[in-house]
């Protein structure tokens, strides 16, 4: 019923029309997207002839193949016509049975019959740009309004990527290891040279003190990053570079926070009044990884 196909035996063509036409369609699933997040390391399992399909990332140590979504790879899971309990309880268990799994982010349409941890997203859905202002937060509206001294010393731009290269290697955040750095400088410069990662600066007294990245595809603008100066917090230059993506956006596009656990970052998102949509999560510890592989060889399972 399922099968298991390796990225060389993936029909592309079919896979892309599953996801076009899928309730839970998203950009973080596309071949573009996964080739350039995991460095073309991914599969997919497949339902009879691409009816569903679950695109299934994976890195690689000492040898062994174990699942893990990407950097800036959100949410993946099932993608089908329609969002079926049963389908997807049946793709979970293939998962579960034939893979070492750290880390496999589902999307925020999959229901299952068992409870799985969730993560948080924020989303607002398309919509005119005024009825999206009168609902953010009263501190969000006054936050976005700059002070007469300081007008004259702002400035928004469209920035390149070489323009802003520099200040995003300083205050990029979430990098804990230092291989965390350079791939995250990595999968924006391919976004950028694809045309698909947009980046706008927020100028103050002519030097950029935030900076906001916005990745744009499958009718959603995601937010992939933030960069801001600490020195300079008062000036609520994200909010108000966010607000103008929004502006420019909302009215044909999702735009998608990219969600965070981490309570004052959830609290900035907030302040938007975005619509929670909370997706599935399965994790395991290093301990649980071993048993698990440890089982493997037991059984005579494959994990390459």
């Amino acid at each position: 019923m399922i099968r298991r196909l390796k990225y060389h035996e993936i029909d592309f063509v079919k896979y892309t029309q599953c996801l076009d036409r899928s309730e839970q369609r998203k950009y973080t699933a596309t071949r573009h997207f996964l080739d350039i997040t995991s460095k073309k390391q991914w599969e997919v399992l497949v339902y009879k002839d691409y009816e569903a399909v679950m695109p299934v990332p994976f890195i690689r140590k000492y040898g062994v193949k174990i699942v893990h979504n990407p950097k800036l790879c959100q949410q993946l899971g099932v993608f089908s016509e329609q969002d079926h309990v049963e389908l997807n309880e049946i793709f979970l268990d293939y998962l579960e049975k034939n893979y070492l799994i750290s880390l496999y982010q589902f999307n925020d349409s999959n229901r299952f019959q068992r409870e799985i941890r969730t993560k948080k997203n924020f989303l607002i859905y398309p919509d005119i740009y005024d009825n999206v202002f009168a609902r953010y937060s009263p501190k969000r509206k006054r936050k976005l309004r700059l002070d007469e001294d300081s007008l004259d010393k702002v400035d928004i731009r469209a920035v390149t990527y070489g323009d802003i290269s520099t200040f995003i290697k300083t205050h990029v955040i979430g990098a804990t290891k230092d291989e965390d750095l350079p791939e995250f400088i990595r999968i924006y410069e391919r976004f950028y040279e694809l045309n698909r990662l947009r980046f706008s600066a927020f100028y103050y007294n002519n030097e950029i003190i935030n900076a906001v990245a916005t990745y744009s595809d499958c009718n959603t603008v995601a937010l992939l990053g933030t960069f801001n100066d600490k020195n300079y917090v008062k000036l609520s230059g994200a909010s108000i570079l966010i607000d103008k993506v929004i502006q420019e956006t909302i009215e044909t596009c999702i735009f998608d926070f990219e969600g965070s656990e981490l309570p004052n970052i959830e609290e900035f998102f907030r302040g938007f009044r975005p619509e929670l949509k909370p997706y599935g999560v399965i994790e395991n510890s290093k301990e649980n990884l071993l048993k698990k592989l440890g089982y493997f060889f037991l059984t005579g399972k494959s994990f390459l």
